[in-house]
């Protein structure tokens, strides 16, 4: 079988790449579609799994995101990653994998798309500043330079730790709005990197776009990247200084109006023709914008429908936060080589060939997005979900693999220098071993294993500068060293969501101990929640039903009481011609209900239980025009409304309670 010169092109690469790279990068990227795909199963996240099934049978409800079919409530975030899955789901019927694989794929996707930013930024010329038009060897003619070597090897090792961060394997195998989240601000990293190689004001424009769908797949969260893009553009672009003013005001107006549009149209749209816009105080997305899924994530949630805060699932707030015990395994394993690559490149601009060149702009973009990610997920007194963290690996992936190379370059070549490559694989490796250390009964021996290599590479890496007859052969022995000290650790954790189907609600890797965390450090321990152990697999412990584990659970969305199979199999069997087979007081059991039997499901406080979604003279309309006949307060926390007495009073007055049914209530017989 042959080849064609374009097969042999997108299989080994153009012909001034190193030989190894494409065949490297193609290992990777089936190693990370292996992560992210192995053994799927179950539902993930039953609140957007259900949203996924429900827009499968209604257009209006993927629109808008709704949870049921017919259009009560809506999920709590914009529906962009709903409309990528339920279109796969309409397209292959809905399940596990029609739901979960394009998350998967955006996971690789992304993957590649590091490679190509990370090698273009450090591989081609900068564009200088002026106006004329540049041009590019072709890659044909190009040949393998060290310039070109060090770009590949930077990227292929940024795709590399992209690909093995654990909170991203983890997330990834979910059906959260995240891994499409970090695809489109990739590609946005990548287009504001390409208006810096070329100078065209087009890329700076998709690069807007793409935040401002990225804004649409989960709000104010996208717009995290926006300050390092700007600041990038601002200082590195080619343009006089009010050309680019200018092209940074079209480019907000490109991203104002991809971020509105969904938005406005929904707060347009007629109240009472639409569902109500859950987690929102006033059936808005401008408040949901701004309040549970903006300002509230940082400030807390104040006097939102989601009550307080979320520090429980992160840990404490503060400069601690990614480090402590529930954080540390998900993304923290590279922060502090982050740090120290980042003060070189700051300290070191003339290696980067100046502060307005396209390596400049790179460390600007990742570096940038990095540290803001960091401020505010450290400080945020908001919910805080440790997989929010997964928008961090791109910029942790693009600095490692930036800044190993940079180091690589000071040992080589710098006496003064040469001490920051063994200083960055001691703490690499010295923090791997501590956080390995903090759950010694996983894989015992790996920490003891990760420091001895730590000790061999800088051990190594010292001699290699002392014994000049026989370097190469102690260097290449100690970066050997070196990649297992800085990457057996989150290799170990990201394996992990593989042997087990992740908690949909809350998704991490590595060990389960620690991860329910609140109080110093994230800790939590069931006992100390009230809670059987973790280890009690019994049927209903946890409120699991038999067959689900400790990962499955869902944690989110009013952890009541599971609707029984046999309400159930009741409802189904008397709805009748009503729309809705019944109303329950929050997501939590809804979503169940939904994903069990396809009929519409009404949650009448939305994910939390508190939205002031229902109301008496709406649930009144309801059961009058027949589109409503069930109704099951209480079954969540605190019940309908979370405390809104004033639908439950009136349905126990006006309804009447089924018997044998526990909570039940008939309205078309009260």
């Amino acid at each position: 079988m042959t080849v064609t010169p374009i097969g042999r092109r997108f299989l080994l690469g153009p012909s001034g790449d190193p030989r190894w790279s494409r065949p490297a990068l193609w290992a990777v990227l089936v190693a990370a579609f292996v992560l992210y795909t192995w053994a799927l199963s179950g539902n993930a996240n039953e609140y957007y799994a259900a949203a996924v099934r429900s827009g499968t049978e209604s257009w209006k409800a993927l629109f808008f995101g709704a949870l049921d079919a017919g259009s009560f409530i809506t999920v709590d975030k914009p529906p962009l990653a709903l409309w990528v899955m339920g279109l796969s789901a309409r397209i292959f019927g809905f399940g596990t994998w029609s739901m979960l694989l394009p998350q998967a794929l955006a996971g690789v996707a992304a993957v590649a798309l590091v490679f190509s930013a990370v090698r273009r930024a450090m591989e081609r010329p900068a564009a200088s500043r002026g106006t004329g038009p540049r041009t590019f060897p072709e890659a044909g003619t190009r040949t393998v330079n060290g310039t070109v070597a060090r770009a590949h090897a930077a990227a292929l090792v940024a795709a590399v730790v992209m690909t093995l961060t654990p909170i991203t394997v983890a997330i990834n195998r979910d059906n959260n709005p995240d891994p499409i989240l970090v695809l489109l601000l990739t590609l946005a990293a990548w287009f504001c990197l390409e208006s810096l190689l070329t100078g065209r004001l087009r890329a700076l424009l998709w690069c807007a776009l793409f935040v401002g769908l990225a804004f649409n797949a989960k709000m104010l969260q996208a717009y995290l990247v926006v300050p390092a893009f700007a600041v990038a553009y601002l200082f590195c672009a080619r343009h006089p200084l009010g050309r680019r003013l200018a092209h940074l005001v079209a480019a907000g107006v490109v991203m104002a109006v991809s971020s509105a549009w969904w938005m406005v149209a929904v707060d347009l749209w007629p109240a009472d023709s639409r569902p109500y816009v859950g987690g929102s105080t006033d059936n808005s997305v401008r408040d949901l914008v701004i309040g549970y899924n903006g300002l509230g994530r940082i400030f807390g949630q104040g006097g939102g429908p989601g009550g307080g805060g979320g520090a429980s699932f992160g840990g404490e707030s503060g400069a601690g936060r990614l480090f402590n015990d529930t954080m540390a395994g998900q993304i923290s394993w590279l922060l502090p080589f982050c740090a120290l690559a980042l003060v070189l490149a700051l300290l070191l601009p003339r290696l980067g060939r100046g502060p307005a060149s396209v390596p400049g702009g790179a460390w600007l973009v990742w570096g940038g997005w990095l540290v803001v990610h960091v401020v505010v997920f450290s400080f945020s007194s908001g919910t805080f979900h440790p997989y929010y963290t997964t928008a961090m690996t791109p910029a942790v992936a693009a600095v490692t693999g930036m800044g190993g190379v940079l180091m690589w370059q000071l040992y080589r070549r710098s006496r003064a220098w040469a001490w920051a490559l063994p200083l960055g694989v001691a703490v690499t490796g010295g923090w791997s071993f501590a956080v390995l250390r903090r759950t010694p009964e996983f894989v015992p021996w790996l920490a003891w294993a990760v420091l001895a290599a730590t000790a061999l590479a800088a051990a190594g890496l010292l001699l290699a500068r002392l014994r000049t007859d026989v370097a190469v052969r102690i260097a290449t022995a100690a970066l050997v060293a070196t990649v297992f000290a800085a990457l057996a650790g989150p290799a170990a954790y990201a394996v992990t969501p593989l042997q087990s189907q992740v908690n949909g609600a809350n998704p991490t890797a590595g060990p389960v101990t620690g991860r329910m965390g609140s109080g110093p450090g994230g800790q939590m321990r069931p006992a100390q929640a009230g809670l059987p152990p973790m280890g009690d697999e019994r049927p209903g412990a946890l409120g699991r039903p038999p067959g689900q584990d400790r990962r499955s659970f869902p944690m989110g969305g009013g952890p009541g009481r599971r609707v029984s199979d046999a309400l159930v199999s009741y409802l189904t069997a008397n709805q009748g011609k009503a729309t809705w087979l019944v109303a329950v007081s929050s997501a939590q059991e809804a979503s169940s209900i939904i994903l069990s039997t396809g009929e519409p499901v009404i949650a009448m406080g939305g994910f939390t239980g508190g939205d002031p979604a229902m109301t008496v003279d709406r649930l009144k309309k309801l059961v009058a025009s027949g589109s409503l006949r069930y109704v099951l307060p209480g079954a969540g926390r605190g019940g309908p409304g979370r405390g809104n007495t004033e639908v439950t009073a009136w349905v126990q007055a006006n309804c009447k309670a089924v018997d044998g049914q526990d909570g039940l209530y008939d309205c078309s017989a009260g």
